[in-house]
């Protein structure tokens, strides 16, 4: 499959044109932080807890520090600040911090602020390397108990209650799945600051909390050592809190995370500028605790049609990709999405469906991907959405797919029931065992349907690559070119926390990570 389609240079020319597209975004990037970067900068110190009304001690601080006009240093600078004004710890750095007036305080001279850095920079050292340290004990795990082959069957659980998700993890880990997603509850992308601790009530899903994550990890470990193979976890470093659901995932030995370089933008009318920023900071942290981002190219073609917008899940791949190398991710960390989509009405979708699939893998051959399932065209008739479902399997296994999630026969009626997963774990692997190595069996044919629509949409997917080029992506965003769905640059929430940083910026957490330290 590896020549199908497309030559070598074509593919080459897409990478390129994605580098000069992002470019001026890493410009941005560059320029700026926000209170999210900051915030998690904190909590990589160990700032943890809520103040007396509930509200996050990060919080607390890093709007003290914005209030102040003085947040543009970094965050670590004041943190730093705390610890030479005689903080014994993380909590005291952020009382004296708080009631400190920072506008005021007498300039350290440059022996002294070097002193500050360089305490600052052992700390974050430090803090990196107990990261790491819990990151080769989730490894050590897969090393024990080694995962199935691919593709690896990805399910939800969305109670809204973590205690009751544990109950549906462990009875769809025990029907096969290898990897659990904790939906998360319901417009928490929009919330500018993280829950507190486990959660119980929650819409639609689950709070993604940092005392969650770690109930969920134990509990995954301990099942994982039951059934004597590694169950994966996943959940959503998106919205105005990315970055720092990102440093939490890591700590507590996530697998995976839903990271998209334009989800929040489009989907969640978050802004252009804050979500590129925070996602290459959530990004950084992925690539350094070895996690699996999926992106959500998938979600365009809900919202517009699958078979008109193909192209757009293609030249968004790749600019997803360019966006993820660059913050350090190896193409093994990228399960870039896409999904099985176009309407069933239409005649021929099998190969419709097939040619997009071997295109993606084409394009991106040491990506494992991330397939989704139908959805959009799903009907209450569940006998039919289980056949449906089946196709799916049937083009993840044909296409080699890393990362597929199933789609459940009561889509769109209620949240899935443990019998409603147990069937579809069941159908999934009688289709994955049943086609294992059917890529090797079958060729196609250069001219027909499959390799001419294929050949059709990444001739598309250049065109709309030259064109974010020639304009920006700003402008390409702007004009709808993605989803359909139309945003500028200065509307959507959270630009209010977006700073442009001093000169003298300090964030070692970043240093570290970009190898400047």
């Amino acid at each position: 499959m590896s020549g199908l389609f497309v030559t070598d240079e074509q593919v080459a020319h897409a990478r390129a044109l994605a580098r000069e597209i992002t470019e001026p975004i890493f410009e941005l990037i560059g320029r700026n932080t926000t209170v999210s970067v900051e915030r998690t900068v904190l909590r990589w110190f160990g700032v943890d807890g809520v103040g007396n009304l509930g509200a996050p001690l990060v919080n607390l601080m890093v709007d003290r520090l914005q209030a102040a006009g003085v947040l543009n240093r970094g965050a670590a600078f004041w943190y730093g600040r705390a610890l030479r004004m005689g903080a014994t710890s993380p909590l005291d750095a952020v009382e004296r911090l708080t009631a400190a007036p920072l506008e005021r305080l007498a300039p350290l001279s440059h022996e002294d602020e070097a002193k500050l850095r360089d305490e600052v920079r052992a700390e974050a050292r430090a803090a990196v390397d107990e990261l790491k340290a819990r990151v080769a004990k989730r490894e050590a795990l897969k090393r024990e108990f080694p995962m199935p082959p691919a593709p690896h069957k990805y399910v939800i659980v969305a109670t809204g209650n973590i205690f009751d998700d544990l109950d549906q993890a462990r009875a769809a880990a025990q029907a096969g799945a290898d990897v659990i997603a904790v939906i998360r509850s319901t417009a928490q992308s929009l919330l500018d600051y993280v829950p507190q601790g486990a959660t119980t009530e929650g819409f639609g899903g689950t709070y993604a909390t940092q005392e969650n994550f770690r109930i969920m990890r134990e509990a995954l470990d301990d099942e994982s050592e039951k059934l004597g193979r590694y169950v994966q976890l996943t959940n959503y470093s998106s919205g105005l809190c990315m970055s720092e659901i990102a440093f939490m995932a890591a700590y507590e030995r996530l697998d995976m995370l839903l990271n998209d370089a334009m989800y929040g933008i489009l989907f969640r009318d978050i802004n252009l500028r804050r979500t590129f920023i925070d996602q290459y900071f959530s990004r950084r942290i992925c690539a350094l605790a070895g996690i699996i981002i999926n992106t959500g190219e998938d979600n365009y073609i809900t919202t517009a049609d699958a078979y008109d917008a193909a192209h757009t899940v293609i030249a968004s791949q790749f600019i997803n990709e360019r966006f993820a190398l660059r913050a350090g991710l190896k193409d093994e960390q990228l399960g870039l999405g896409h999904s099985y989509e176009i309407d069933p009405h239409r005649p021929e979708t099998l190969l419709l469906e097939l040619s997009q699939a071997m295109l993606v893998r084409r394009c991106f051959p040491a990506a494992p991907l991330k397939y989704m399932p139908p959805t959009k065209h799903k009907e209450t008739d569940i006998f039919f959405s289980h056949v449906y479902d089946s196709m799916a399997h049937l083009v993840a296994m044909w296409t080699r797919q890393g990362i597929q999630l199933l789609g459940m026969m009561t889509e769109a009626m209620h949240t899935p029931l443990l019998a409603d997963r147990y069937e579809a774990l069941k159908a999934a692997s009688y289709v994955h065992r049943a086609a294992r190595g059917i890529d090797q069996e079958f060729t196609v044919k250069e001219d027909g349907l499959v390799a001419n629509r294929a050949r059709f949409v990444f001739g598309k997917a250049l065109e709309l690559l030259e064109e974010c080029r020639a304009d920006g992506m700003v402008a390409a965003i702007g004009r709808g070119r993605f989803g359909d769905v139309k945003r500028s640059e200065t509307g959507g929430k959270g630009l209010d926390g977006v700073v442009e940083k001093a000169s003298d910026y300090f964030n070692p957490f970043l240093d570290l990570m970009e190898g400047r330290a």
